[in-house]
C-alpha cells in the first residue's frame, strides 16, 4: 500500500518521499480514505502511530490559499501545537498554504498579525477562545476541525472551551477526533458535534512487542536511592521520569544531579523559552534524564526515549498509558519502570488488572542507600483519624498479593 493508492495527490506524495516517508502506517491506511470523502471521524490510536499525517494530508489536499482560515486543529499543549504546525508547513511548502500556531505564554499581537493571512490554524483551546472573543479569529469559513489528543484536553478541563469553539464553526464542517483513549466524555462530545462519524480503532501492537513494563515495590524513602541505582544500571539513552507536582520535579532533578545523573526538570512554572530550551537540550542529549509532570510532558514527541520511570504513579489508568507511550516509539524498544510505595498499591492494582501479564513485578537488587534531603512524609490514616508513618510495607504488599491472586 502506498499513499498514492490511498488517494493522496502527486504533489503531496512527492513531499513525503523527500522525507523518505513511503509506506502508510496502519492508522493512516484506515483513516485517510475516509477523511478524503469528507466523513466525520473518531479515531483511537496511540501516540507515535503517525496520526498527524492522517488529518494533515487530506486537509492540505483541500485547502485553497488566501481564502481565510479554513481548517482548525485544536491541541492540549503548546509543544504539540508547534510540532503539528511544523508538519503542516513542511509538507505544504510548495502549495503556498500558510499554517500558523497560536498558544498562550507568548505575544498575542504577533499571533494576531499572522492570523490575517492564515489558511490553517493550530492552537490550544484557551488562546483560540481568547482570539475569538477579541474578534481576531474568524471561524465562519472553517471546512474542517481536528481535536488531537482529545482525551488529554478533557482531562485538562478544556471541555467547555472546546464546545464554545465548535459551536462557532459552520455546521457543514468536517470534524475529526483523534485520541489515545475514548472515554465516555468523548463519545458524548461526538454525539453532540459529529455527524454520523466513522470509528477507527488501532490497537497498540507495538506495546506488546517492544515495550516492556516492570514495577518494583519499595518503601517510600528508598525510591530516590533505587532510582539512582536503576538509572546507572540500565543502558539509558534518554530517560523520562514522571512526578505529580511541579515543585517535586525540581527537587528530584537536583537530587539526581547531586548523585551523578545528568538531569533537568520540566514543569508548568517555566517560561515558554525555558521549556523549549530544556526540551531541545534533552533531545540533543545534553542531559540524559528529564523529570516532568504529566501536564508538562503532554505533547512531547521524542523518539529516543529508551526509559520511562513512574517515580510516583498517576491517579488514573489513562495517564499511565499516556506516560508509557513516551517510549518504545517508531518501533524502537523501550522500558517503563514504576517505583511503587505501599500507599500506591490501590493504583497499581488497577494498572496490573488492566495490563495483566504485560507488567511484571521485579525483585529489587542490592543497592546503596543514599543520603538525600527528601524525607519520608507522614500519611493521614483516615480510618484511625491520625497521621502515621508508613512502616508496614510488607503487610500492605501481602494484602495486595492476596487480592491479585
Amino acid at each position: 500500500m502506498t499513499f498514492e493508492h490511498l488517494g493522496i495527490d502527486t504533489q503531496l506524495t512527492q513531499e513525503l518521499q523527500n522525507y523518505n516517508i513511503k509506506t502508510p502506517t496502519q492508522i493512516q491506511e484506515k483513516t485517510i480514505p475516509l477523511l478524503l470523502t469528507g466523513q466525520d471521524l473518531i479515531a483511537r490510536s496511540e501516540t507515535g502511530s503517525g496520526k498527524t499525517l492522517c488529518f494533515a494530508l487530506p486537509i492540505l489536499g483541500k485547502i485553497l490559499s488566501g481564502k481565510g482560515v479554513q481548517s482548525l486543529i485544536i491541541v492540549p499543549t503548546r509543544e504539540l501545537a508547534k510540532q503539528i504546525a511544523l508538519e503542516f508547513q513542511k509538507f505544504s511548502r510548495n502549495k503556498n498554504i500558510r499554517t500558523i500556531c497560536v498558544y498562550g505564554g507568548t505575544s498575542l499581537s504577533n499571533q494576531i498579525t499572522l492570523l490575517r493571512r492564515a489558511d490553517i490554524v493550530v492552537g490550544t483551546p484557551g488562546r483560540l477562545l481568547d482570539l475569538m472573543r477579541r474578534r481576531n479569529l474568524d471561524l465562519s469559513k472553517i471546512q474542517s476541525v481536528v481535536l488531537d489528543e482529545a482525551d488529554r484536553m478533557l482531562d485538562m478541563g478544556f471541555i467547555h472551551d472546546i464546545e464554545t469553539i465548535l459551536q462557532a464553526t459552520p455546521k457543514t464542517r468536517q470534524t475529526m477526533f483523534f485520541s489515545a483513549t475514548v472515554p465516555e466524555e468523548i463519545i458524548h462530545l461526538g454525539r453532540k458535534f459529529l455527524s454520523h462519524p466513522a470509528s477507527v480503532n488501532v490497537l497498540p501492537e507495538r506495546t506488546k512487542e517492544v515495550l516492556a513494563q516492570f514495577y518494583y515495590t519499595l518503601r517510600r524513602n528508598e525510591k530516590i536511592s533505587y532510582l539512582v541505582h536503576s538509572l546507572k544500571k540500565e543502558q539509558i539513552q534518554l530517560a523520562l521520569i514522571f512526578c505529580k507536582t511541579k515543585h517535586f520535579t525540581k527537587t528530584l532533578a537536583r537530587e539526581l544531579s547531586q548523585n551523578g545523573i545528568k538531569a533537568a526538570s520540566l514543569n508548568g512554572n517555566m517560561s515558554q523559552s525555558q521549556r523549549e530550551r530544556t526540551i531541545q537540550d534533552f533531545k540533543e542529549g545534553r542531559f540524559t534524564t528529564l523529570v516532568a509532570t504529566d501536564v508538562a510532558a503532554r505533547g512531547l514527541h521524542i523518539d529516543n526515549v529508551s526509559h520511562v520511570y513512574n517515580f510516583e504513579l498517576p491517579m488514573d489508568l489513562d495517564s499511565y498509558t499516556h506516560r508509557i507511550g513516551r517510549t518504545a516509539r517508531a518501533g524502537k524498544e523501550g522500558k517503563a519502570i514504576s517505583l511503587v510505595a505501599e500507599h500506591e498499591y490501590d493504583i497499581l492494582q488497577r494498572i496490573t488488572g488492566f495490563y495483566k501479564e504485560k507488567i511484571k513485578r521485579l525483585e529489587k537488587e542490592d543497592y546503596p542507600l543514599l543520603k538525600v534531603s527528601i524525607q519520608d512524609r507522614p500519611h493521614f490514616n483516615r480510618s484511625r483519624g491520625r497521621f502515621s508513618h508508613r512502616n508496614n510495607a510488607e503487610q500492605s504488599l501481602q494484602r495486595f498479593a492476596r487480592y491479585n491472586s
